[in-house]
This record gives C-alpha cells, sequence and structure tokens, in this order.
C-alpha cells in the first residue's frame, strides 16, 4: 500500500482528490504508524483542499446530491401549489 505522504503529494500535484485515495488516507491514518513528514504533507493537503486548491470527489457527489433534492422539492413545492387550490386536496 502507498505512503500518506505520496497519496497526498498525487492529489496536491493532480489538484483533485478521488474517493479511493480518501479512503486510503483514512484507512493509513486509523492503522498505521506514520512520519512527521507523512503528517505534514496530509496536512499540507487539508490546507489546500479548505482553501479550494484541491477538489474533492467527495464533496462533488454530495453536492451533486443534494442540488437534485433540492432541484426536486422545488418542483414538488411548485406542482403543490399549481394544483391545490384548496387544503382538503392536498
Amino acid at each position: 500500500m502507498r505512503s500518506i505522504r505520496d497519496i497526498s503529494r498525487q492529489a496536491i500535484a493532480a489538484g483533485y482528490l478521488t474517493i479511493e485515495a480518501e479512503n486510503q488516507l483514512r484507512h493509513l491514518l486509523q492503522l498505521t504508524q506514520y512520519s512527521l513528514e507523512d503528517l505534514n504533507t496530509f496536512m499540507r493537503l487539508q490546507q489546500d483542499a479548505m482553501e479550494g486548491r484541491i477538489k474533492q470527489e467527495s464533496r462533488e457527489q454530495r453536492d451533486r446530491s443534494q442540488n437534485h433534492r433540492y432541484r426536486s422539492y422545488a418542483q414538488y413545492n411548485a406542482l403543490r401549489q399549481q394544483y391545490c387550490t384548496t387544503p382538503s386536496h392536498c
């Protein structure tokens, strides 16, 4: 398995963190011993992500899911208002 440092560096270079890499990092951080260099590189990745220099696949998926849900709810409300002339019909 790759090191925390390698995974973090690859994401920093690409400007993108995949779900697979995120899961690998989580696993390595929980179950392995890591060096100060690993930790520093991971912290840089986290900082870059917080400042928007790294995009995260997991956040993109979450955002798409939420946007779909909000759009569906807005459509539901619009139809409900259009067809519900009295409260008893709704």
